[in-house]
Parts: structure tokens; sequence; C-alpha cells
């Protein structure tokens, strides 16, 4: 295997505040990995054999309802940990994982995931930090899916993928990975007619455009109106 770069991953959050020889001991021990798009990396209830750090793409975080209905709860972008399942005290992943666009990534054996977390406090505290904000960030969809309209829930889903994987463009600010209406509607628990009929009304207002898994928001300031309205 062709020896790893530590610069890879000496800036990111879990590992920032390790030093260089720390950083080597990690990186020796990990697998590079790549995706393709829309490959399903780990499942729900499956053994959690191995956690990843996303180094390029974005993941979607995925579970299902006892119905069988699909509901995204987030979006992993480049330089985070994903499948820590130990961190929740788990056995098996929570959740599943899976490419929302091609992905590098590293992989470690769950085995070593507390090892980690005892031998460098420095990633212990980043990583728990992380975590928290992602529990922080599901309680707010939770809380807009139970308080919001459908017109509020499917804007503040967008200005979330914005922050996400926003990237600058002279058409506005597009989303920076694959999204399909499909995907809005399973991030805000509505359906893909409601989120088709939305998008086509924005696009005449010109607050977005939508081509084929493409969003570009062209008037941010109104799409925040949206999502506070009322």
């Amino acid at each position: 295997m062709k020896k790893l770069d530590e610069s890879l991953i000496a800036p990111l959050p879990p590992f920032r505040q390790l030093g260089s020889a720390q950083i080597r001991a990690i990186l020796g021990l990990a697998s590079p990995l790549r995706f393709d798009a829309d490959v399903t990396i780990f499942s729900e209830g499956h053994d959690a054999e191995r956690f990843y750090l996303l180094l390029d793409g974005h993941i979607r975080v995925v579970r299902h309802t006892a119905e069988g209905e699909q509901i995204i709860l987030l979006h992993i972008p480049p330089g985070q940990l994903f499948g820590i399942a130990a961190a929740l005290g788990r056995t098996t992943y929570p959740s599943s994982a899976v490419a929302a666009a091609e992905c590098v990534a590293l992989s470690w054996p769950m085995t070593i995931y507390h090892t980690f977390v005892t031998e460098y406090p420095g990633f212990a505290t980043e990583t728990y930090k992380m975590v928290g904000g992602r529990v922080e960030a599901m309680h707010t969809t939770i809380m807009e899916m139970a308080t919001k309209h459908v017109e509020q829930r499917i804007a503040c889903a967008l200005l979330r993928l914005l922050q996400q994987g926003g990237k600058r463009t002279d058409r506005g600010i597009e989303i920076g990975f694959p999204v399909t209406r499909q995907n809005i509607s399973d991030m805000t628990g509505t359906t893909l007619h409601t989120v088709s009929r939305l998008l086509s009304a924005w696009e005449k207002d010109c607050i977005l455009e939508s081509k084929r898994k493409h969003v570009c928001v062209t008037n941010a300031h109104r799409l925040v109106e949206l999502a506070e309205a009322g």
C-alpha cells in the first residue's frame, strides 16, 4: 500500500491536537478506500466493524422507519469521522451511510477506536464534540418536522445543504454534491410531489435553479425568509 501523507489528516478536527508521531501511528493502521456515488458503505443494524474518516465527497446518513420509509438525517462533509458506533456505546451501526457522490475515505477497525480515545485525548475531545454537534443537528431537524409548515421545512433543508457543501458560482450558491428531489423529500418528511411543486414555484420566482441532481440557490436571502416565515 502506498504510504499515506500525514498532511491529509493533520489539519482535520479529530487529529489537529495530535503530534506528527501520533498521526503517523494512526495512519499506519488506516486503510484507504474509494466509494462510487450511491454506494451503501454500511447498513443500519449491521455489526459495526470499522469506522471512517471522509477525505473527499459527502455522506448521507439514512435511517428507515418501521414502515420501510427512508429518512435522511444529515449529510457529512469532508474532514469528519463517520460510522463511529463505539462513540455511542453501540456494537451495531445506528444508521446507514450512503455515498452522495464519489468518496475517498480512510478506515480503521472498530476494535481500536477505544485505543485512540485512551491514548490520544485530543482525538477524544474533538470526536465527542463532533458527535454532540450531530445530535444537536438531528434534534433541530426533528423540531422542524414537528413544528414547521412544509414550505419552511424544505427551505430549512436547502439552507443546511448550502452550509454543508455550498459552492459560490456566478449564478449563486450551488449545493456541491448531487441532490435529487426524492432526497429532499426524504429529508423533510414530505411527498415527492410536494417537493417538486415547491421547487418549480421557487424556480419561477428566481429563488433557485434545479436541474437533474443539482440545485443552485440564486436568492439565498429570500430562501431564509421562507424558512423563517410564520
